[in-house]
């Protein structure tokens, strides 16, 4: 063995491990599909036009906006035609008919049209925030998908740099046999170990494989995300205050939106009283003239217990409910800050740990890799230490892919977007 393939971890951009095949047995790699990656941003915007919640909120927005036009009505519900006519042609046919025509205009109650405005208003920016909301649930999948990604990245390419290093281990040592220097059983062994990092490496690329599907079918790209491991474990420096967060301000618009729509019906009594201008026109018979008339009618409903009751009910009911999600959500909210920040500085300080185990067994591999080829240490030995080291580096590769995860679990619970 003329050099040693070793395991060099480097920040997570797509791969995260990289392996040094010997100058002997190293095969030319593959060039790579010139695709270009995406930021997290874009592929965060390309999810939300894919998104089944796009839909949603523009069709709250919409409906939001049905209900401004409706308040900003001058009438409390469409005009009317009525249209009346009789005649005595089936009894005495005597000539005798009578036709009225009337248009008839519901009014509003007093402050009834102001209270359905401001209804109307609360319901838009209910809509609004809910966008936000929405908004920022599909960033949070969009961000646990690209940090499993790449976690399923650094998997593939560690398991394959371990594969390839074993191939050229069990092909030293079949020489080495043939030239009568080790034994059979060395031999097998190498063997051996190769085919089982071969079949570890298959599994990792089926995980792979698995998280690229979800990431395509999330974002529509093939690419995969630009990823970069935060080097602090520190808040972001955008962080915006606790009541900003889009879920706190859905859960408070959606306390007003019920506010405003328990006055609307407080102020809504009864059903609106109905203004009808009619014009009537009479023929008592054949032989008499007709005699014409207009009229103006006003029609009061009252408005009963029976009416009134379940109204209210409900709109007490809603705010009841909307003001105990909000103080539930804001507990959670606080539980999950606080969650996040404790996980962002554990993955840090895991990630120094397992950066210093990673160096300490690589250098212990290559020392006895040296002593492998020396003739001063057993195969045995040598391949220990290699599976210890391959599997600190993969550890490693994973500990940067979960301190990402973990920072981007930090910015979800402050309500950013990538």
């Amino acid at each position: 063995m003329k050099s040693v393939p070793w395991f060099v971890p480097c920040a997570i951009a797509g791969c995260v491990l990289l392996a040094a095949a010997p100058a002997a047995a190293q095969a030319p790699a593959a060039s790579p599909v010139a695709t270009p990656a995406a930021t997290i941003a874009q592929a965060f915007e390309a999810a939300w036009q894919r998104a089944v919640q796009a839909r949603e909120s523009d069709a709250q927005a919409r409906r939001a906006r049905a209900e401004q036009s409706a308040a900003s009505s001058l009438w409390a519900a469409p005009p009317a035609v009525e249209l009346n006519h009789l005649n005595d042609r089936l009894h005495s046919n005597a000539g005798r008919r009578e036709t009225e025509v009337g248009l008839v205009w519901p009014l509003w109650l007093p402050g009834q049209r102001d209270a359905r405005a401001a209804a109307a208003d609360a319901e838009s920016k209910l809509a609004d925030a809910a966008t936000q909301a929405a908004r920022l649930r599909v960033a949070g999948q969009v961000r646990e998908a690209a940090w499993k990604l790449s976690a399923a990245q650094a998997e593939a390419v560690s398991l394959a740099a371990q594969a390839h290093y074993l191939e050229g281990i069990a092909d030293d040592v079949q020489r080495r046999v043939q030239a009568g220097d080790l034994a059979r059983a060395d031999a097998l062994a190498a063997r051996a170990e190769l085919l089982d990092a071969k079949s570890a490496r298959s599994e990792g690329d089926q995980r792979l494989q698995a998280a690229r599907a979800q990431w395509r079918t999330l974002t529509g790209l093939d690419a995969a995300p630009r990823m970069q491991v935060p080097a602090t474990a520190t808040l972001p420096e955008a962080a915006p205050r606790t009541d900003e967060h889009p879920e706190l301000r859905l859960a408070a618009q959606a306390v007003e939106r019920a506010r405003k729509r328990l006055d609307a019906v407080n102020l809504s009594r009864r059903d609106p009283p109905e203004l009808s201008v009619k014009y009537r026109e009479e023929s008592p018979g054949f032989s008499e003239a007709a005699q014409r008339g207009i009229g103006i009618g006003l029609r009061i409903p009252f408005g009963t217990e029976s009416r009134n009751a379940p109204l209210q009910a409900a709109a007490i009911g809603e705010l009841d409910v909307a003001e105990a999600t909000e103080q539930r959500l804001r507990e959670r909210q606080d539980a999950d800050l606080v969650l996040a920040q404790s996980a962002l500085q554990s993955a840090a300080q895991q990630l120094d740990g397992i950066r210093d185990r990673a160096a300490l067994l690589r250098e212990r591999a290559q020392l006895i890799d040296a002593s492998f080829k020396a003739g001063e240490t057993s195969l045995p030995d040598l391949l220990r230490a290699a599976n210890a080291a391959a599997q600190a580096d993969a550890a490693f590769a994973r500990q940067q892919a979960a301190l990402g995860l973990a920072h981007a679990q930090l910015q979800q619970a402050l309500g950013l977007l990538p």
